[in-house]
């Protein structure tokens, strides 16, 4: 829980005279919040997350670690003819970067041309990245570079969407100022009707599927 949350509810605890909610009171709270009605899905959520993405024009590459990753996007940047630099996510700050690359860790510049974020969750209901805002994973990284690779782990990948806000509570730093749920570059119609990639945001998305 922030501080900042806890400090008001600490003044409303002090208005009505009454301390911190016991284990038995926070139990029965609990049981009060409404189950949502998930749909059926039966498919690996693994697969059906991958599936999904690709649907709308995500791309995915698989490695078997962590470690893998940085030969992982040194095979995108040159598929895709780009620069050895990258804005990295410091979520992100363990990767060993082979000798040429000149990475930062901080937000994205308007000259960025690669991103490279950890996800949150993946959402197998619909192929969806779930990016919390941070340090970890600056906001402009998902809006500024045509290129965001997205590094997700598959023990991330759930299935429904109610699974995800449950991830997104549960961070030790509480819940970020802004989350951003991506489900393939960006996309708009708005001219003749005609789908034109990368107006709002990357023309690419690219998740790189740990393990």
């Amino acid at each position: 829980m922030t501080s900042a949350r806890e400090d008001i509810l600490k003044g409303i605890r002090g208005a009505l005279k009454r301390g911190p909610l016991d284990a038995t009171q926070q139990s029965a709270l609990a049981t009060r919040v409404p189950a949502h009605t998930r749909p059926a899905i039966d498919e690996d959520a693994v697969e059906r997350f991958v599936r999904k993405f690709e649907s709308r024009a995500g791309t995915v590459a698989r490695v078997a670690t962590l470690r893998n990753v940085p030969a992982a996007v040194e095979a995108y940047r040159e598929a895709q003819g780009l620069p050895q630099r990258a804005a990295v996510g410091a979520g992100l700050k363990s990767l060993r970067w082979a000798k040429g690359w000149e990475v930062h860790h901080g937000a994205a510049g308007s000259d960025e041309a690669l991103a490279v974020s950890p996800a949150l969750a993946g959402i197998a209901e619909t192929g969806s990245l779930l990016l919390a805002s941070g340090p970890d994973s600056p906001t402009t990284h998902n809006f500024v570079p045509d290129d965001h690779v997205v590094v997700l782990e598959a023990k991330q990948i759930v299935m429904h969407f109610e699974e995800a806000w449950a991830m997104l509570r549960a961070r030790p730093e509480g819940i970020a100022r802004a989350t951003n749920i991506i489900s393939g570059p960006s996309r708009t119609a708005d001219v003749e009707q005609t789908i034109q990639l990368g107006a709002h945001g990357p023309r690419r998305v690219h998740v790189i599927l740990v393990g």
